[in-house]
């Protein structure tokens, strides 16, 4: 199963916020490797026009695979304990998916026909956080999955 991370905004070469995402998102690479999950790559979009979510949704859109299983990140999404996401992520990987895209939305989120489109609404928390934030907490959460499909020690209980 090929996994990826499509989001609005740019984190900044040298940002803490890419440092970790890098990390964790290499950490996910290795160790889903041997559950047969790939890591294909992180997309950054930008409106430079100011056409506000619709326009971000475009971009978004076109940068998703064909016949990819969306996965938006919304405060209005489901609340998943880890050990119930990183079940999810194997059952996708059962059924046969082979790709699997997590879009993560700017400052004002994600266009309400794009959250429509989306296969599945994941929420980190009732509270809401920041886009770079999100990045990098979804990146982690990547790599706990497949921490605790694989037996590692990363996750305790």
């Amino acid at each position: 199963m090929r996994v990826h991370l499509r989001a609005v905004g740019r984190l900044a070469g040298r940002s803490e916020e890419r440092a970790l995402v890098d990390d964790y998102l290499s950490r996910f690479g290795q160790t889903g490797r041997g559950l047969g999950w790939r890591f294909e790559g992180e997309t950054e979009v930008e409106d430079k026009k100011n056409g506000g979510m619709a326009a971000e949704a475009v971009l978004l859109r076109s940068s998703i695979p064909t016949g990819s299983l969306i996965v938006c990140l919304d405060e209005r999404g489901t609340v998943m304990s880890s050990p119930d996401f990183a079940k999810k992520l194997q059952g996708w990987a059962d059924q046969g998916r082979s790709d699997v895209t997590f879009v993560i939305g700017g400052a004002d989120g994600i266009d309400p026909s794009l959250r429509q489109e989306a296969d599945v609404l994941l929420s980190l928390g009732k509270m809401v956080w920041p886009h770079k934030l999100v990045r990098v907490m979804i990146a982690e959460q990547l790599y706990r999955a497949a921490s605790i499909v694989a037996g590692s020690p990363y996750h305790r209980e």
